[in-house]
């Protein structure tokens, strides 16, 4: 071993090719196929269905902005918010100094408590409905006549 060859010094940045030389993994799904989307994009979509059926009725809402969010904040101190009561669905912010009104549907605590993809659109119309009938101070029956019905 009169010339060992001197291993080659790790470059900056990605691997290009694993451990076992086999090369990066792709995606399982292209991206056109529903399984390529993630499940946060498939609540933002629920959640979207959802909007745009009761825009149709309440073109007001056009105004408002919705969003999705992981979970619900803890304001206070050490969790003080947080008592006896159940976790939040939803909740509403109302407009204010040029913000428009916001309607807020949380992910995590509806995909606890849905077991498949129809029930769980079902549970984000209606949080959806609920929310949209607090900020317009309205019955959820006004807003969607359908409200309740299963």
């Amino acid at each position: 071993m009169d010339n060992p060859v001197p291993p080659r010094a790790a470059a900056p940045g990605p691997r290009r090719r694993d451990r076992h030389g086999r090369g990066m993994r792709g995606p399982v799904a292209p991206p056109q196929v529903p399984l390529a989307a993630s499940r946060a994009e498939v609540f933002a979509d629920l959640v979207q269905d959802s909007v745009e059926r009761l825009e149709r009725r309440w073109p007001q809402l056009a105004d408002i902005d919705f969003l999705v969010l992981q979970v619900p904040r803890l304001d206070g101190p050490r969790g003080a918010a947080w008592s006896d009561e159940a976790v939040p669905l939803g909740g509403t912010i109302p407009a204010r100094e040029g913000r428009p009104a916001r309607v807020v549907v949380y992910r995590r605590p509806v995909e606890i408590r849905t077991k498949g993809r129809e029930e769980r659109a079902a549970l984000v119309h209606e949080v959806v409905v609920e929310q949209v009938a607090e900020l317009l101070g309205l019955t959820p029956e006004t807003v969607d006549p359908r409200y309740g019905e299963d």
